[in-house]
This record gives structure tokens, sequence and C-alpha cells, in this order.
């Protein structure tokens, strides 16, 4: 049973940083890419940043220059580092694994990322 659960979540201070992991098991099929999607209050999930199994990234704009994603395809993880947060970053933050085009995909349960002003 493939499980995707984050971690790393919590209240920030605006201007700070925070780190946050997610972890795939239960894999069966090769991951093609990691994403990470934050959904706020009353809004859609969005993507924020993803990753290919060979480093390829895309990043929202509104993100870029602050957030970093990263992947160890050895482990079954990805991680967003996000630096100069901001009031508007307050979301759940999700992480999801793609097998790629034509395969399913998985979600986490979401952890919650909380910027203060």
């Amino acid at each position: 049973q493939v499980q995707v659960a984050e971690s790393g979540g919590g209240l920030v201070q605006a201007g700070g940083s925070a780190r946050l992991s997610c972890a795939a098991s239960g894999i069966s099929f090769r991951i093609d890419s990691m994403g990470w999607y934050r959904q706020a209050s009353g809004e859609q999930r969005v993507l924020v940043a993803s990753i290919t199994a060979g480093g390829k990234t895309v990043y929202a704009d509104s993100v870029k220059g602050r957030f970093t994603v990263s992947i160890d395809n050895a482990k079954n993880m990805a991680y967003l580092e996000m630096d100069n947060l901001k009031p508007e970053d307050t979301a759940e933050y999700y992480c999801n694994i793609s097998p790629g085009v034509g395969g399913v995909s998985y979600w986490g349960q979401g952890t919650q990322i909380t910027v203060s002003s």
C-alpha cells in the first residue's frame, strides 16, 4: 500500500524559514516526479514546486527565489526549503508522487504552514 507522509509544518514568523519533508513508502513503481502543492482556506489547490527524478524543477512564480525543492531518489523522499516566508504562504501543503504519464499519482494528508505577520 502506497503511503505519502508530509512533515515539517508549523507556525513561522514572516521572513522566517521552514523545511517540509515528504516520505513515500510502499512504492512498487519508479517515481517519475514529486511535487508540492498548497491549498489556502477557501481556495483551490495549486502547484508550488515539482521535481523529476532527474532533477528538473518547476516553481510557481510566487515562490521563485524563495523556495527550493529537492529529491532523494534512493529514499523516495522530497523536500521543500522555504525561505523569506510571507503571510500569503499560509496554507496546507501537500506532497504528490507520480509514476509519470498514464499512471496513478498519490497524495499525502498535508501539513499546515502558518506564517504570522
